[in-house]
């Protein structure tokens, strides 16, 4: 039987630790273990990210809002997962997103103290730290040299996948038919058009003021 020992391990932050180097930062470590109810808001947009937030078991939703609160894009995403490790440090230490646990949901913190005091110290941390934190920015920057396709449909796509953290699993748009068209600078004709089109395909599921994508590694 798994033990929690090992579902650490497994966390990215800590894959390639000895056990016994593993051990011995349990043993500096004060860990804050939380069993979060479906529907709990775990973390808050906004709020300070003054600590390394791990979800162990379970699915989350991460919400986020467009600056004007124009539309909100939900994501489920299941364990293992870290949350913001990019918003520990950086000029806006604040979380970006809000956290939902979606089905009961197990979580574990360490704070930023520690992390600076005693977790950089290690060098496979600070390998794995920077490993992901990097391989977001990469992607997020790759993004932006996409080569941009002429078709609606295609644009359409591209908008659901760059505003994604993950291009796989569930992800619900929150969006206006007007203010998506706007947001992709054509008729509300031809986006509500080109999206039952979509919807015909079994890609996506339209809904008042909603559009559901039940697995967004179709689109691709």
């Amino acid at each position: 039987m798994e033990t929690m020992f090992d579902t650490l391990l497994q966390l990215p932050l800590f894959q390639g630790l000895c056990h016994e180097d593993f051990t011995s930062i349990l043993d500096k470590v004060k860990l804050h273990f939380i069993k979060h109810k479906a529907g709990e808001t775990i973390i808050e947009s906004g709020t300070p990210c003054t600590q390394l937030c791990f979800l162990l078991k379970g699915e989350i939703s991460i919400v986020t809002n467009s600056k004007e609160n124009i539309y909100t894009v939900i994501e489920q995403i299941e364990a293992p997962y870290l949350v913001e490790p990019q918003s520990l440090f950086g000029m806006n230490t604040h979380y970006t997103s809000s956290y939902v646990a979606h089905t009961e949901a197990h979580t574990v913190s360490i704070s930023k103290a520690f992390v600076l005091s005693d977790l950089f110290k290690y060098e496979i941390f600070r390998l794995n730290y920077m490993n992901i934190v990097s391989n977001r920015a990469q992607n997020l920057y790759s993004r932006l040299w996409n080569e941009p396709t002429p078709d609606l449909k295609g644009k359409i796509i591209r908008f659901f996948l760059s505003h994604c953290e993950k291009p796989q699993g569930e992800k619900t748009f929150k969006v206006k038919m007007d203010d998506l068209a706007r947001c992709l600078d054509d008729t509300r004709l031809n986006i509500s058009k080109t999206l039952n089109e979509l919807q015909d395909s079994g890609l996506i599921e339209l809904h008042r003021k909603e559009i559901l994508i039940p697995d967004a590694q179709k689109l691709l």
